[in-house]
């Protein structure tokens, strides 16, 4: 899997928030887009995810040499950040069985394995809306580390998360995504200090 990014920019109502940005992005890399709140990180990420369309430039994704139709590129890629919305009327284990009918778990994890995984497996059967924030964000997380993807997207993937749950965040980003596509966004050395390729977002101005 290849992402392409040629000359892409985007803009709101008469402001810029980012152009000119050209970048190739490689499975079996990670990658962090960094600077100030307000910067554009989270944006570039919701361009290469497709969830909004860029005012100007193409986002290309190629899979074994062949490009993607952009319907398509939700079965590639799955996301985990403080704006990503639960489904709070499941318990934990409904919501993640519901995403495995769309998304399968590494290794054939089952739901238990899942749970476990994230150490909340006294709370299976708890409805998601009653979860702390930082328990909310560990499923969040564990859902992009364990999902059978080729591209994981994290936007400032420790929100929330105490002492005990960086450095779970830390190894886990580690040891579980060696063979995929790894595209973060922060501004917090510490998420990010596994990564090779820092990207400053303000020269995307």
């Amino acid at each position: 899997m290849k992402l392409k990014i040629e000359n892409v920019g985007k803009k709101f109502i008469s402001e810029w928030i980012l152009r000119g940005v050209d970048l190739e992005l490689n499975v079996g890399e990670s990658y962090t887009f960094v600077g100030p709140n307000g910067s554009g990180k989270s944006t570039l990420i919701q361009l290469l995810m497709g969830s909004v369309p860029p005012s100007e430039g193409t986002i290309l994704y190629q899979k074994k040499g062949s490009e993607l139709d952009v319907d398509d590129w939700y079965k590639e890629i799955v996301l985990a950040a403080p704006y990503l919305e639960l489904i709070e009327e499941f318990t934990l284990r409904e919501l993640v069985e519901f995403h495995q009918k769309f998304k399968p778990l590494k290794n054939n994890f089952r739901a238990a394995d899942f749970e476990d995984f994230v150490q909340l497996s006294h709370a299976r059967n708890k409805i998601v809306r009653h979860f702390s924030s930082g328990m909310k964000q560990r499923v969040k997380l564990g859902l992009a580390f364990l999902s059978d993807v080729p591209v994981v997207f994290l936007d400032e993937p420790t929100s929330n998360l105490d002492a005990m749950g960086v450095k779970w965040y830390l190894d886990s980003v580690v040891d579980l995504t060696e063979n995929q596509l790894v595209v973060l966004g922060s501004n917090q050395p510490h998420e990010y200090e596994f990564c090779k390729n820092i990207v400053s977002v303000s020269a995307f101005k």
